[in-house]
């Protein structure tokens, strides 16, 4: 049952029943109020905005039993920070619990030091205004995951705190048990040895380079599924380069690049993994190392995702096509074969 606050926000009404999975407040209510993140349920009770029985309880564990009546009194979502700006989106999907963009090379995803202003959480929340009905309280866009400033491709966004729940758990099971899966196009130098594989190997902070991943004993588990889809010659007929497909079992940051230039197969055009690889440019063709000089970036596309709709349950896909810098790119590369 839900009805007005005083606050301007909503005011929700539970009675406990009998059939409980366990006695736990924040359990109780967490079952009860799909609208309501966990961690949104548990900032609400410590604020001592949850009373059971006209009693503020301020401690999650708390236990509740049969016939209590528990209010929870929501405030309205606060304004959003940092501010919407208008910035051009490619929208692909868009509903009242999620969007999906395909993201620009360039775009920064969260405003950071350095990139304040123009990033893509500005550009959601002024694209979808009153629709965000706020994550956490706040009226903001759900990031659940991420891509480069230079990566392009498909990226999903929850536009409130029950949408944000799902996709989280859904990236954070990426596929294991779910319907979840991210794929990218990667151009790298070389050509593997085989057909397909798998790169198990876990990354962490890079030990002197700190803005740099790197694989290391100890990291986080990491897991990445190629396959190649094209190869590329160079001016002498050899292969010089390949086009792979990658899916994602975990999402670390900079996992595809970090993991391709581990086995010696680094993305073209990526400065910060790839750096050694830039003289073999001199074996490409003269189109193709033309393209390759107005990437200006790491070859990376995120052109697959597909998910469960928080709400219908329905498995959702999309495609994107490459963007015209790496279709040039592609072109050029074949011309040489």
């Amino acid at each position: 049952m839900q009805g007005s606050s005083s606050n301007g926000g909503e005011t929700l009404h539970v009675t406990v029943g009998g059939d409980e999975g366990s006695p736990r407040l924040d359990r109780v209510l967490a079952a009860r109020c799909a609208s309501l993140s966990r961690s949104r349920l548990k900032a609400l009770i410590l604020a001592g905005s949850v009373t059971v029985k006209g009693a503020p309880i301020r401690d999650p564990a708390y236990h509740v039993t049969a016939g209590d009546t528990i209010t929870i009194d929501v405030p309205e979502a606060a304004p959003p920070e940092p501010k919407g700006e208008d910035i051009a989106l490619d929208i692909v999907f868009e509903d009242g619990d999620i969007i999906v963009i395909d993201k620009p090379k360039g775009l920064v995803v969260h405003p950071a030091a350095g990139h304040e202003t123009g990033t893509l959480v500005n550009a959601l929340i002024a694209h979808c205004g009153e629709s965000l009905s706020g994550i956490g309280g706040v009226k903001r866009p759900g990031i659940v995951h991420r891509l480069d400033k230079d990566t392009t491709g498909l990226m999903v966004v929850a536009k409130n705190d029950a949408a944000h729940a799902s996709l989280t758990a859904q990236f954070a099971d990426h596929g294991r048990t779910g319907e979840m899966r991210r794929g990218y196009l990667a151009f790298v130098w070389g050509v593997p040895n085989r057909q397909r594989g798998t790169i198990d190997a876990p990354i962490d902070r890079h030990p002197y380079a700190r803005e740099k991943m790197a694989v290391r004993e100890g990291g986080r588990e990491a897991v990445t599924h190629w396959e190649i889809r094209e190869v590329f010659g160079g001016r002498d007929g050899k292969p010089v380069a390949s086009l792979l497909a990658c899916q994602l079992e975990t999402g670390r940051t900079h996992q595809i690049r970090v993991h391709l230039a581990h086995i010696g197969h680094p993305l073209l055009g990526d400065s910060v993994y790839g750096p050694h690889f830039k003289t073999k440019a001199g074996h490409l063709g003269p189109e193709a190392q033309a393209a390759l000089t107005a990437l200006g970036r790491q070859a990376l596309h995120a052109y697959l995702l597909a998910l469960e709709h928080p709400r219908s349950g329905e498995v959702l896909h999309w495609e994107a096509a490459l963007p015209e810098d790496l279709l040039l790119l592609e072109k050029t590369l074949q011309a040489a074969l």
